[in-house]
């Protein structure tokens, strides 16, 4: 029987979460790695468990990185290419990771952290690739994806080359290993949910990805067959994987079969390196107009905070100010960029919103015994609530009750409100 998107999806979601969650035999994923084309040295180069036995190829050895450059990984499950990745970009580059999974993402942060590398240089997002992807348009200098696009239902992969479209900067280009359909699949492989999984069912033909390519718009499309062995995904008793991912099914999915495919994956499918360019001139591709983080959402590349953090209002504030201790008893933290030059409260302590979830380690040693830590931003309606969440988060994780976040009520335009006049309350740079 045929499956509907909405199954495809929620099936390889399962069992790529299990994947993130259970890890792999670093044997069999070495020698899947391997046989794709990543090098000894790459491997050594990174967290072993960045490496799940999932790759097609290793598009980062052929797609030509430059520093400074910006590279979105679709599909980035442990986040071995966007670290092979981040090596290249550099410190003024940024490498993103998208991921549909929570587990692949939670995993490659902290495969990323292993590393020293935090957002925004480095950064993974939980994302579908079926909808409109999180990024800046025109943003981006090379999009990679590596054996995803054959996961994704037929309407989705026309929908990713769109937006892989929109996202780039005019002479971008993409550079995907995935498998293709040397012909059109029999049903009984087509439909066969453990091949899906196994990224051997939802592969098109080289016919059908040329056209998807070019319909969204890309030029000079280029594949290259590799030529590696596919059935290497079958070589290790120990990982008992079927394909590049083993066939977990969730309580929404039909059960996949658990047994090895009966047919040689050979004689159906191949492995290719597909190049593709969006149309634009390439000279300035690192220009200074490119947007400083090409997330829409700056956010996103941070674990959700925690929420609701009690209010403080500005009377209480204030009130503090005049009687209270600063520094034992409480501490007012603005946690704006660029606006806090237009006012703030007196006094107050500034660690932008954008940096600070990778600053907390400091900020805990700052403030951890402080009794009352009082955050806000303009209207402390986003990046107040958010800071103050991800540290109150830190201490319940770290057990520390001699602090605890709160968040002024109204925020910088509430406080200017009452006190914009009252020089011993309200300060300006």
């Amino acid at each position: 029987m045929a499956y509907s998107d909405g199954v495809l999806l929620q099936t390889v979601h399962v069992a790529y979460s299990a994947k993130a969650r259970e890890g792999v035999d670093t044997k069999y994923a070495n020698t899947v790695a391997t046989a794709f084309g990543y090098t000894l040295e790459e491997l050594q180069s990174i967290p072993a468990e960045a490496n799940l036995g999932l790759s097609c190829g290793n598009p980062v050895a052929s797609a030509t990185i430059k520093k400074g450059e910006y590279v979105l990984d679709l599909g980035s499950g442990g986040g071995i290419d966007v670290l092979l990745a981040a090596s290249k970009v550099g410190p003024n580059g940024q490498a993103i990771g998208l991921d549909m999974s929570a587990d692949m993402i939670s995993l490659a942060r902290r495969n990323a952290a292993k590393q020293g590398l935090t957002p925004p240089q480095v950064c993974f997002v939980q994302a579908s690739l079926t909808e409109p992807l999180p990024v800046v348009s025109d943003s981006i200098d090379c999009i990679l994806s590596n054996c995803v696009v054959n996961l994704l239902p037929t309407s989705g992969k026309a929908a990713i080359m769109k937006e892989a479209m929109r996202v780039l900067r005019p002479g971008g280009r993409v550079v995907f290993h995935d498998i293709i359909a040397k012909q059109p699949l029999p049903a009984e492989i087509a439909n066969d949910l453990s091949a899906y999984v196994g990224c051997i069912a939802g592969a098109i033909t080289l016919e059908q990805y040329r056209a998807i390519l070019g319909q969204a718009g890309f030029r000079d499309i280029l594949f290259v067959d590799t030529r590696t062995d596919i059935n290497v995904y079958a070589l290790s008793e120990t990982s008992g994987s079927n394909g590049c991912c083993p066939p977990t099914a969730g309580c929404c999915a039909p059960a996949a079969p658990s047994t090895k495919p009966t047919f040689d994956a050979n004689a159906w499918v191949a492995s290719y390196q597909i190049y593709a360019v969006k149309p634009g001139d390439q000279a300035g591709s690192t220009a200074v107009d490119r947007p400083a983080n090409a997330l829409q959402r700056w956010w996103d590349a941070f674990p959700t905070a925690p929420s609701g953090i009690p209010q403080i209002s500005a009377e209480e504030v204030a009130n503090l100010m005049k009687k209270g201790c600063p520094g034992q008893d409480f501490a007012v933290i603005d946690v704006r960029r660029d606006d806090h030059k237009g006012g703030h409260v007196k006094g107050s302590h500034q660690w932008p919103a954008q940096t600070f979830y990778n600053d907390l380690p400091e900020f805990i040693n700052t403030f951890g015994r402080t009794s009352k830590v009082i955050f806000y931003c303009g209207s402390s309606t986003g990046r107040g609530p958010r800071c103050a969440g991800w540290y109150q988060g830190r201490l319940q994780e770290l057990g520390l009750s001699s602090s605890a976040a709160l968040v002024l009520e109204g925020g910088f335009k509430g406080w200017k409100e009452l006190y914009g006049e009252q020089r011993d309350l309200t300060a300006r740079d």
